[in-house]
């Protein structure tokens, strides 16, 4: 990161009046997007057959207005809810959002809530994402896949500084300050359709008046809607993202011609126009020609004044993305007691840490750019106190952000550790209850009779019902989050690791026992039902043949004919007797199985 000048630190008024002033640039830029992607969206649905929309912050609320404009862009019929109702509402706008993610749109940290609810920032954002896609990029996938460009920008930047590169007066760096006078539209118009104006006259226009005559041109010959109003641009800072989609609009119905070595022109723009300027100032000191000291003096102003302006844009962009992060950072919830809770916290901080990483090279750049234009010494006192003040207020509020989320950070390693070190210790006290209660189990090898044996499954069913409750709780220490930081070491994170995998062993154990016993006592259940079913058919197989003796027993011995029928029925019984004592000799099998699996002999007895 760039050194800071050593300076005080401007007061808290001084703070939140600059903080005022980036909003104020920032509302400005609202309001313009406001109008300008109205019109866009507008400008689709008179194509479409739509009615036209007049507030994108109400009438896309709904979801219906949405689903209607990527109707049109898909080309793919979309169902709507045509209730009133917010559940309504919702649903349409998440058709929205499941359709751009179908169709690979980026959306970061949209919501459908947050459209229905009518958040104005999030709003814009969205219809962005669909414009970035459909009028940038599709306008110029083509070119992009032909040069193997993923940078639309930049080859959007390249086609406009080739098309004006003849113009003196014009020399395009941005899609900022670069337009504000008006002559680079009129200038890109006028490269490819010399006919329809003269460049004379629109060189002593005013830089209002060229706005003026641009878009009209624009639409008038070349079909482009007037998406931006002069006022819209003739201003301090455009906004970038309007200009941008104003200009594919040209950039679709005029000549393309973009080269790689075009491209990398664009990408050396800062150290190329250093050079120049550098290059200018020594030839008119060395010449000692007055005059041309003079001219060249003035083109020198003019281009300190465009990295001064450089400086200014890219300060706001990084103090705009600073109080969002701000805003981010406020918004995040207190620290929960709930270790799922909290490991999803620590996700989400975790995040938010790398988003400051990654924007940590832009503040050191505007740092950096700052303490240049102040070595340089071609800006005025209060230009250069200006400066300071700025770089004063970026690095107090950044070291500020950073400081307090790694506290938060810290805050949530600590939170998560202690709550996991918990869960660990409930998971060991458990298995060590559970081991006792499976201990117990075994040592009731003794069952006696159906009842007791039905009470031991009924045990065992428990046992795997508090199995089943805890295994949610293995399963979030399965996806445990292990942090190893300076002080604890690697060492640490062993110890960590062997305690996870002695209870990992234990739990397996637990596991392995519990199913494998319930297989068992399963086995012996099924085995005892059975016996116990060829039991009682026995039973009432002697029940009946006892009673046939009986009649037999009481019969007339003298009568012939009846002693006869006695002696055949007798001669039967003794024919199932023989067919039954095999039937007998299985069911001492089946006891026996059943004895030796419970290992009690007097089971056998009492059956």
């Amino acid at each position: 990161m760039a050194k800071v000048l050593d300076i005080d630190k401007g007061s808290e008024g001084g703070n939140n009046e600059f903080s005022n002033i980036i909003k104020s640039r920032s509302d400005e830029h609202k309001d313009v997007q406001k109008k300008t992607f109205t019109k866009w969206i507008n400008t689709r649905f008179s194509k479409f057959g739509k009615q036209p929309i007049k507030d994108i912050f109400t009438d896309l609320r709904d979801g219906r207005k949405l689903l209607d404009l990527l109707e049109g862009l898909t080309g793919n019929p979309l169902l709507k809810e045509r209730g009133t109702t917010r559940v309504h509402a919702l649903n349409n706008v998440n058709k929205v959002l499941q359709v751009l993610h179908q169709k690979n749109v980026d959306l970061v940290n949209i919501g459908g809530t947050d459209i229905v609810d009518g958040n104005h920032k999030l709003t814009l954002g969205l219809l962005w994402s669909i414009i970035l896609h459909w009028q940038v990029k599709d306008v110029m996938k083509d070119i992009m896949s032909e040069l193997q460009q993923t940078n639309s920008e930049k080859i959007l930047l390249s086609w406009v500084r080739q098309s004006t590169k003849s113009y003196n007066e014009v020399n395009v760096l941005n899609f900022t300050t670069s337009w504000t006078n008006g002559l680079a539209f009129n200038a890109l118009i006028h490269k490819h359709r010399p006919e329809l104006f003269s460049w004379d006259k629109v060189t002593k226009m005013a830089p209002h008046k060229r706005l003026e005559h641009a878009f009209n041109i624009a639409k008038n010959y070349l079909g482009i809607e007037k998406l931006l109003d002069p006022e819209d641009v003739a201003v301090q800072l455009p906004d970038k993202k309007s200009i941008i989609m104003y200009l594919t609009s040209l950039f679709e119905v005029l000549p393309q011609q973009v080269t790689l070595e075009d491209i990398q022109e664009v990408e050396t723009l800062p150290r190329k126009y250093k050079k120049e300027c550098e290059e200018d100032i020594q030839y008119a000191t060395s010449e000692g020609n007055c005059a041309v000291l003079k001219a060249e003096a003035s083109s020198t102003l003019t281009e300190v004044d465009m990295d001064l302006d450089s400086y200014q844009i890219a300060l706001e962009e990084v103090l705009t993305w600073l109080l969002s992060a701000e805003d981010a950072f406020q918004e995040q919830e207190v620290i929960s007691d709930d270790v799922e809770e909290v490991k999803e916290q620590f996700t989400t901080h975790e995040a938010f840490m790398m988003e400051l990483t990654a924007h940590q090279s832009s503040v050191g750049s505007v740092l950096q750019a700052g303490n240049q234009l102040i070595a340089q010494g071609n800006i005025s006192v209060e230009e250069e106190n200006e400066i300071q003040e700025q770089m004063s207020l970026l690095n107090s509020r950044w070291e500020s952000l950073r400081v307090e989320s790694m506290d938060r950070q810290s805050y949530l390693h600590d939170a998560l550790m202690e709550l996991q070190k918990n869960q660990l210790q409930e998971l060991s006290d458990w298995l060590t209850v559970t081991e006792e209660n499976i201990q117990k189990l075994e040592s009731q090898c003794l069952v006696e009779d159906l009842e007791t044996f039905q009470q031991q499954m009924d045990e065992h069913q428990e046992l795997q019902k508090g199995i089943e409750a805890e295994q949610v709780k293995v399963n979030s220490l399965t996806h445990m989050v292990v942090i190893v930081d300076e002080n604890s070491g690697e060492s640490a994170t062993v110890l960590l690791e062997d305690q996870l995998q002695r209870l990992g062993e234990r739990w397996t154990a637990v596991c392995r026992w519990t199913e494998e016993q319930w297989l068992k006592l399963q086995e012996i259940n099924t085995l005892w039902q059975e016996l116990l079913e060829e039991q009682c058919m026995l039973k009432a197989w002697l029940v009946e043949k006892e009673e046939a003796l009986s009649r037999i027993q009481t019969c007339n011995f003298k009568d012939q004919t009846e002693l006869g029928a006695n002696v055949r029925k007798l001669s039967s019984l003794k024919e199932d007797m023989g067919k039954k004592r095999q039937m007998l000799e299985q069911l001492n099998e089946m006891a026996q199985d059943l004895a030796q699996l419970l290992n009690n002999k007097k089971a056998l007895k009492k059956n």
